[in-house]
């Protein structure tokens, strides 16, 4: 089964209708839409990013009714292959981010995604490593529900590891599961600070099997090798009794560095976070403070 980008909604609904079913072993593939939802183009400027309409982003494409899915069951997603577009766009989006704060202008890089790399601005670019950001099941509480915030039956997750080799559990909330997917990167880090990562359209191929009356309490993830960064990084820290403000702390300890040691804009540096550093929560057992710390491989630096 082969569907196509242009089946999508922006809502989790457990009233949808499904524009597909499919039995516990189906293969399929499924065609996503970019996090604008085509409000953003290659051609794209700065200009046109505070003119985004929230209420349009992150479709998904769905819902996928799952043959003999019912509440209490496990949803077992494989990711079996993630293509990404040709083309993908990061951006500042007035208040939102990490550092929203810090970078309250729009701004809009575009990259041309070839031969394995997606090249955020000239000369600086990072290793394709496909994702969905969004994927998820009908929630059992009556709609809808906004995308963006996700839940504990899926959503707009952004954990980047959901890519090809991958396996999702769900857990089903009602009868048929309803599963719709979408959001893919071409590139993002963990945290995704700058808010967005390399933002594009994608196909992607999986394919879903079911437990019966296994549901997890949240989403569960095994991950596979190539979604995992091994070369030398430089880490920044942030630390103290909030891990919020300790995040905020390694994110701007990390920008500075890169805009320092490249001579990037602060701004650029920013997105090259969103879209290659990870942040982690490094120590949480020594209390009153905790420590957070953003990773960018030292390859980005030069």
């Amino acid at each position: 089964m082969h569907v196509k980008r242009t089946e999508t909604h922006t809502a989790w609904d457990r009233a949808l209708d499904p524009i597909a079913t499919v039995a516990p072993g189906d293969e399929i593939t499924v065609e996503t839409a970019d996090a604008s939802g085509g409000q953003l183009t290659a051609g794209s400027t700065a200009a046109d990013v505070p003119g985004l309409d929230f209420t349009r982003v992150n479709p998904v494409t769905g819902p996928f009714a799952v043959e003999g899915a019912r509440p209490g069951d496990a949803l077992v997603v494989d990711i079996l292959d993630v293509e990404v577009g040709s083309w993908g766009w990061t951006a500042c989006i007035p208040g939102f981010g990490l550092l929203a704060e810090d970078f309250p202008d729009p701004h809009l890089r575009v990259s041309t995604i070839a031969d394995g790399r997606a090249e955020l601005l000239p000369g600086v670019s990072v290793p394709v490593v496909p994702m969905i950001g969004t994927i998820g099941v009908a929630p059992p509480e009556p709609g809808p529900h906004p995308m963006v915030p996700p839940s504990r039956w899926g959503g707009n997750l952004d954990v980047r590891h959901i890519g090809p080799g991958a396996r999702l559990v769900l857990p089903v909330g009602v009868e048929g599961a309803l599963l719709s997917l979408g959001d893919a990167h071409a590139a993002m880090g963990d945290g995704e600070v700058s808010g967005t990562g390399v933002e594009t359209d994608a196909t992607v191929r999986l394919r879903v099997g079911l437990r019966r009356d296994a549901a997890p309490g949240t989403p569960v993830i095994e991950t596979h090798p190539r979604t995992h960064r091994t070369g030398a990084a430089l880490a920044t820290t942030g630390v103290g009794p909030d891990l919020m403000a300790a995040a905020v702390e390694a994110t701007r300890a990390l920008v500075a560095e890169i805009a320092a040691r490249t001579g990037l804009a602060p701004v650029d540096a920013y997105l090259l976070a969103g879209v290659a550093a990870d942040l982690k929560i490094s120590e949480v057992v020594d209390a009153p403070n905790w420590v957070v710390s953003a990773h960018l491989e030292l390859a980005h630096l030069g």
